[in-house]
């Protein structure tokens, strides 16, 4: 498959809000308020200090998406790029979208000087996604995330 990796701009917005519906479909069980989702999407692709997408196209079709958002660490005074609201399309599974999104993401990381490193979190009995990111070169943490949602 022949990928175009980029960064997503406001136009990839429709797609993106659809690959972080059927995401949410598929890993959790969740059907997403799509009111609440667009607005999200579109505050982040409006303003770099909340984070950026990654989009992979391929024949000007997008195919895979890869969200990044920014974690300060005071210890190592630099940021952490969070990856999330990772999606491929069904049609393009296995053919290494992941793969190159994931590496783009790691050379523009290596590339800003105050970005220290990449995490993710991934659903506790999704092993798929987890054998898929320790061929990447990531590994567990000793860490468990914890949280209190407000509202939502």
């Amino acid at each position: 498959m022949n990928l175009i990796i980029r960064r997503a701009t406001r136009a990839d917005a429709e797609v993106i809000c659809d690959f972080n519906r059927q995401m949410a479909r598929e890993t959790e069980g969740k059907d997403l308020d799509p009111a609440i989702l667009q607005s999200g999407v579109l505050a982040m692709l409006s303003d770099s200090h909340k984070g950026s997408y990654f989009v992979a196209e391929s024949d000007e079709q997008v195919v895979g998406q890869l969200g990044i958002t920014l974690e300060w660490s005071d210890w190592r005074n630099g940021n952490f790029w969070w990856i999330q609201s990772v999606y491929v399309a069904a049609s393009a599974r296995r053919q290494g979208v992941f793969r190159k999104l994931y590496q783009h993401v790691l050379q523009s990381a290596r590339a800003e000087a105050n970005v220290i490193g990449v995490r993710l979190y991934v659903e506790h009995d999704n092993q798929v996604a987890q054998a898929t990111y320790r061929k990447m070169g990531m590994v567990m943490t000793r860490y468990q995330v914890m949280e209190e949602v407000f509202g939502v």
